[in-house]
């Protein structure tokens, strides 16, 4: 069968573009492994909004925060009430930043519910989740023995103004509500080290 040369050309262009689109594709969902420097795992969460060449997920994508003060949003209970975050300020503070879909993040928390038994009213945990408030997600937590306070970045305002790409992240913040240390994925002796030399 004869074939004409404008077609054929047509054909070629198309199959070339299919398979960019196919790699592009592969390359999204393939390239999920950590970098391998402690701080993140294969199963970290990454938002990717950007054009640039794709990176392995890493909590170095975050924003440096440290020496900052928290930001004047507002996070949400359960039931949608807005909840002032600098409201929470007054005592040592640490901010876990977590969801039930990040590996890292399911993790951790028990670690962060023996620490906060251990430190008690000393220092004051909360939990800042940023998937929607749901009672899955409340009873996810509790499950794993978190009794500490719980809220929701609904509209993503405190994720965006902290500048966190890549989660689980955790913040340790002095009693003048500023940002001291910022970590990734973190067990109880860890969470205790940077209490005692960071806050108290």
């Amino acid at each position: 069968m004869k074939v004409r040369p404008r077609l054929l050309v047509i054909s070629l262009v198309v199959a070339a573009l299919a398979s960019v689109a196919i790699g592009w594709a592969i390359a999204r969902t393939g390239n999920t492994s950590g970098n391998g420097n402690g701080n993140d795992n294969g199963d970290t969460v990454i938002i990717d909004g950007t054009d640039g060449p794709l990176q392995p997920p890493s909590i170095e994508t975050n924003a440096v925060v440290k020496g900052n003060p928290l930001p004047d949003v507002a996070v949400q209970t359960l039931d949608g009430t807005d909840v002032p975050l600098l409201s929470l300020v007054g005592q040592p503070m640490v901010i876990n930043v977590w969801g039930s879909t990040c590996g890292p993040c399911k993790q951790e928390l028990p670690d962060f519910a023996a620490a906060h038994l251990t430190f008690g009213d000393r220092v004051r945990f909360i939990g800042i989740d940023y998937l929607a408030p749901s009672d899955r997600e409340e009873a996810f937590a509790r499950d794993k023995g978190v009794q500490y306070e719980l809220f929701y970045d609904t509209d993503g305002a405190f994720t965006n103004d902290v500048g966190i790409a890549a989660f689980p992240v955790t913040l340790f913040v002095n009693s003048d509500g500023i940002i001291v240390r910022q970590t990734g994925l973190l067990d109880e002796a860890a969470i205790t080290e940077h209490i005692e030399s960071d806050l108290l």
